[in-house]
């Protein structure tokens, strides 16, 4: 029987998605990376030549996630219709990245992975800053934003609410949480000069992903 060779990128995306799978439905503690290979029929050089621990395949899955996460938001930019609140509202529960992956995202929460964590939500903010600017822009010319640096503000606002309501990183209070998150429609809608009210939809958004 010929044995199937496949392209590096190809094999890599395959280790990725196994890995994914399991842990998800094994969780990650469970997994090893010799489950990944029986899941495959691979040998451990071939999976050790792309990762070379459990931890680097988590980072890899991970950012696997956020990538998808992005795929979906954009598609809501350019496919949607709607005014730019109300687009925006779809994007932001486009972007909850826990959604179906809250074990595999609790593991940020180690101390051991709290530089990844870090990284990544560094890596989230840069990739979605760019669409929420798209609407920005949209609702600057709708009448209802005023700004002249929609990527900029974008940045803050993203960057401000990931990690400033972020456990994972703070040790806050559920209080703390949710005075924050009652906050920043406020300062969102100063920012934006928007009419008040425009994104008390964010206060939900932002608890129920924490």
């Amino acid at each position: 029987m010929k044995r199937t060779v496949k392209k590096p990128l190809e094999r890599k995306s395959d280790i990725v998605e196994a890995a994914r799978y399991l842990f998800q439905t094994k969780e990650y503690d469970k997994t090893t990376m010799q489950d990944v290979m029986d899941t495959l029929g691979i040998a451990k050089g071939t999976i050790y030549h792309y990762f070379e621990s459990k931890d680097a395949l988590l980072e890899a899955v991970i950012e696997n996630i956020v990538d998808t996460t992005i795929e979906r938001m954009q598609t809501i930019v350019q496919k949607s219709t709607g005014t730019a609140l109300e687009k925006m509202q779809m994007l932001v529960e486009a972007g909850r990245v826990a959604t179906d992956n809250e074990d595999i995202l609790a593991n940020l929460h180690r101390p051991g992975n709290a530089g990844m964590h870090v990284r990544l939500l560094a890596a989230t903010m840069v990739k979605q800053a760019p669409l929420y600017a798209q609407l920005i822009q949209q609702g600057c010319e709708e009448g209802v934003f005023q700004t002249t640096a929609p990527l900029e503000c974008a940045e803050f606002i993203i960057a401000g609410i990931q990690f400033l309501t972020d456990t994972g990183i703070y040790a806050w209070s559920y209080e703390d949480v949710n005075r924050r998150a009652r906050a920043f429609p406020n300062l969102l809608e100063q920012m934006l000069k928007a009419l008040p009210g425009s994104f008390q939809f964010m206060v939900h958004q932002i608890l129920v992903s924490k």
